[in-house]
């Protein structure tokens, strides 16, 4: 079967918006964090986007109510569908296909279980704004559990150098802050359709090989939803992927060092180990990750 991706609500009158905000929806999302995620992009301080939500295959009706409520009582919000399962890869290209007819300068990333704090958009939008070498824009963030209670925070790499550098090892970017200048797209670049997970770490280093500027902002823009299996929900495929996208960098970026081939069989290793172990293996990474964001 082929995928069939239509809209299926968009009152919007303009013909021009300066930011494309966009969100994947699927089935087993949970209802009231969907709704707390829309809420938090549509009362942010800055306005000029289109909010642009698909719903990645079939979805229950109570995902169903939250969009159709949204959508109602904001123009700014648009609809859409995959009649199949396709994807985040998939459903954000789309998405960036859809929005090029309004000529954006930005492409903002959301997830359905996230809050975005009021004033990241404006943020991160007035920073690029002013740095036109930057190409791609992240943000750190603060980890909340299942109830909305803070329960750690990631700090990113804040320098081009330092992302890069990292890039073998680890992605330093947090996916769900980023904001992408839309001429990366207009160059004709697109996330990989292929992969089901790990396809922002492809991107980055795709996009790092071709010379493209990425900065993180220290600023926690972003309150990451962590729940209770967030330790054990990798799995094989997720681990492999990440083993791949680890070589690749190596390769792409020429940063051919033992240290890194060590590092990223050391990672896939650890990845297949119990719980308990990854969990403690992630609080290291966190304290590392704050050492390096200092910086």
């Amino acid at each position: 079967m082929i995928n069939q991706f239509q809209i299926l609500h968009n009152n919007n009158q303009k013909q021009h918006v300066e930011s494309i905000v966009a969100m994947a929806v699927y089935q087993a999302d949970n209802a009231k964090w969907l709704s707390e995620a829309i809420d938090s992009i549509v009362s942010q301080s800055y306005s000029n986007f289109l909010f642009v939500i698909v719903t990645d295959g079939p979805v229950p009706q109570s995902i169903t109510s939250v969009l159709i409520k949204a959508a109602n009582k904001d123009n700014r919000i648009v609809l859409a569908e995959n009649s199949l399962n396709v994807g985040l890869a998939n459903c954000m290209n789309s998405v960036v296909e859809f929005g090029m007819q309004f000529n954006p300068s930005f492409f903002v990333r959301m997830d359905a279980d996230d809050i975005s704090e009021e004033n990241r958009l404006l943020r991160q939008i007035t920073y690029l704004k002013k740095h036109s070498n930057i190409s791609v824009l992240g943000s750190a963030l603060t980890e909340i559990n299942e109830n909305g209670f803070k329960v750690g925070a990631r700090v990113m790499p804040a320098s081009h150098r330092q992302i890069v550098r990292i890039l073998p090892r680890r992605c330093s970017l947090n996916h769900p802050t980023v904001v992408i200048r839309y001429d990366v797209f207009n160059d004709g670049h697109r996330y990989n359709g292929d992969l089901l997970n790990t396809q922002d770490y492809f991107f980055w280093i795709t996009l790092a090989s071709k010379g493209y500027i990425f900065r993180n902002l220290k600023d926690r823009l972003l309150k990451f939803r962590r729940v209770n299996n967030f330790y054990k929900r990798r799995g094989l495929s997720k681990s492999l992927n990440e083993f791949k996208a680890r070589i690749y960098a190596i390769t792409k970026l020429k940063q051919f060092s033992p240290y890194n081939f060590f590092y990223a069989c050391g990672v896939l290793s650890l990845r297949l180990m119990p719980g308990k172990v990854v969990k403690l293996a992630y609080k290291v990474d966190r304290h590392l990750l704050e050492r390096f964001g200092k910086h």
